[in-house]
């Protein structure tokens, strides 16, 4: 049966972005928010915004958020990011997007959202990345925001960059350091936001999906224990997992006195989230 219905919809996906210029998964958003918005009643929206680094596991807990009748994505595609929606993407997903200098069409950007959310559901979930460096912005613009500061151990942080070949490890390491530093900005600067670790995820899943639940009374009924799809370095479909230490472990020595060359300098900041220096 799967090997009848992948090339199917492939077809009718191709034909959708020749034709209408998008794909399956957004026409099926597009028509879910026009018919949610005539339909059903508006319902008393919360923007949420998870400001998460790439390569955090953020895309697992937007899949577990999701799973709550109650909240609305704006974009199914992938790592679900709403930069990368059409239209969209030219706007946001440009060169210079992690610079704190880049200014942004954000009444645009949220009228082509809204385009995809389902204003019907009280949570409406936004994910790219490049968030953790604009909330402040972000937030004149969506009233009420909420923010979920999502971070990860920063050796298996950095060890997913490493591992794609994006990064020298020096590099990769500078790279969290910046991260770790708009996330503290963030923590110290937002209203109505929530810090929730990688490792509090997948090791003490119930208490973080409580905690959840309690920043956010809407999300209900959230599975916790289902099969997700979010990509992982093993390249399987799994429950929530923690994948910290097998990450580590994927680090040579040489690449980890090459991190600490780094995070030395930066011991303050580890230990602002909870980490501490590994011995190279």
């Amino acid at each position: 049966m799967k090997r009848i219905f992948k090339p199917l919809f492939n077809l009718l996906n191709w034909l959708s972005q020749k034709t209408v210029g998008l794909k399956l998964s957004h026409v099926y958003l597009r028509y879910k928010s026009i018919v949610g918005s005539i339909l059903k009643s508006k319902a008393e929206n919360k923007y949420v915004f998870i400001l998460s680094p790439p390569f955090c596991g953020s895309t697992l807990l937007t899949e577990l958020i999701a799973t709550s009748k109650n909240v609305s994505l704006n974009n199914l595609d992938g790592t679900k990011e709403g930069q990368l929606l059409p239209k969209v993407m030219a706007e946001m997903f440009v060169e210079n997007r992690w610079s704190t200098d880049a200014s942004f069409n954000w009444p645009f950007i949220k009228k082509e959202w809204l385009k995809y959310w389902d204003i019907s559901k009280p949570i409406l979930l936004e994910k790219s990345p490049p968030n953790i460096v604009r909330p402040l912005t972000i937030a004149q613009h969506f009233e009420p925001s909420f923010f979920i500061v999502f971070f990860r151990n920063p050796y298996a942080h950095a060890e997913s960059f490493t591992r794609r070949g994006k990064m020298t490890p020096n590099n990769a390491a500078n790279f969290v350091v910046e991260c770790l530093k708009h996330q503290k900005r963030n923590i110290e600067t937002l209203k109505n936001v929530l810090l929730l670790p990688y490792e509090e995820l997948t090791n003490e899943t119930e208490d973080a999906v409580n905690r959840l639940i309690e920043f956010l009374p809407e999300l209900v009924s959230l599975n916790y224990t289902k099969i997700f799809k979010s990509y992982n370095y093993k390249k399987q479909h799994l429950k929530i997992t923690d994948l910290t230490q097998k990450k580590i472990a994927n680090l040579t020595k040489s690449q980890i006195k090459d991190i600490n060359s780094v995070y030395e300098s930066e011991k303050g900041l580890l230990q602002f989230f909870g980490y501490e220096l590994m011995n190279d």
